[in-house]
């Protein structure tokens, strides 16, 4: 369908990719990820059973028929950390995709940009299909495309944060001249309206764990953020009215009766 998400040739109906921890039980989050309507998911390696398939995994309670795994490198500080977790990834067999995470600061866990696009390079060249996650900066969004990104994942708000998009300004900057893959706003989103905000400035998709994990209602919440995705994205698309200092009647004057 001409309104799916496409990355790297492959389409998606969903625009929400909803993540994997923080959830009270499994169970929660397996309700919680048929609600929200996704059919991408991304799943922290380095903290997943990938190996001792006798223990209870949170990989059990997705349906890969129906739900594309998204590994990613989350908790790693370094290119060479990051490409090892991508390349464990792929051996046993989760995707030859990854959201690429390389962290550079403990406490507001910003990207190392030069870092992700050292990774970048090296995983595109073995075969990789990479969606970094990155800062709101249009210079390295042009790298990481450069160093051959399917996608660039600019952040909202920190990780976790529940912030919002903090500076739209940047989001709209990247929208206007990042044209070649998709744009997803990752990281920040707090609540259904953060979610439209992020759309109604153009971006192609939305990814978000934390929001819908910790929400009281993490299956209605997953519901909320489903729909608000939707409509940003219908938003954007319809384009929205000017902005007026002053008052512009609703009714027009002409044919008044006086």
């Amino acid at each position: 369908m001409p309104d799916n998400l496409v990355v790297a040739g492959r389409a998606f109906k969903s625009r929400l990719i909803v993540g994997t921890g923080k959830y009270r039980s499994f169970q929660e989050m397996a309700r919680a990820h048929a609600a929200s309507g996704a059919d991408m998911v991304t799943v922290a390696v380095r903290r997943v059973n990938l190996t001792d398939r006798s223990k209870e995994s949170l990989l059990n309670y997705i349906d890969r028929e129906k739900i594309f795994i998204l590994p990613n490198t989350a908790a790693c500080y370094t290119a060479d950390e990051a490409i090892r977790t991508a390349r464990l990834a792929r051996e046993v067999g989760l995707s030859n995709w990854v959201k690429l995470e390389v962290i550079g600061d403990q406490q507001t866990l910003f990207p190392d940009t030069e870092q992700l696009i050292e990774a970048t390079r090296v995983l595109v060249k073995e075969g990789f299909v990479v969606l970094p996650y990155t800062n709101d900066d249009l210079i390295a969004a042009r790298k990481l495309i450069d160093a051959g990104a399917s996608a660039v994942m600019p952040l909202a708000a920190p990780i976790g944060s529940g912030l919002g998009v903090q500076n739209p300004a940047n989001l709209r900057i990247l929208r206007e001249r990042i044209t070649e893959v998709p744009m997803i706003v990752d990281a920040g989103v707090g609540t259904a309206s953060d979610a439209a905000v992020a759309m109604e400035l153009g971006a192609d998709g939305v990814l978000m764990n934390t929001a819908i994990a910790e929400a009281q209602d993490a299956v209605l919440m997953a519901e909320a953020m489903r729909d608000a995705v939707i409509a940003g994205h219908k938003s954007y698309l319809a384009g929205r009215m000017p902005k007026r200092l002053y008052a512009s009647a609703s009714s027009p004057m002409s044919g008044v009766v006086r």
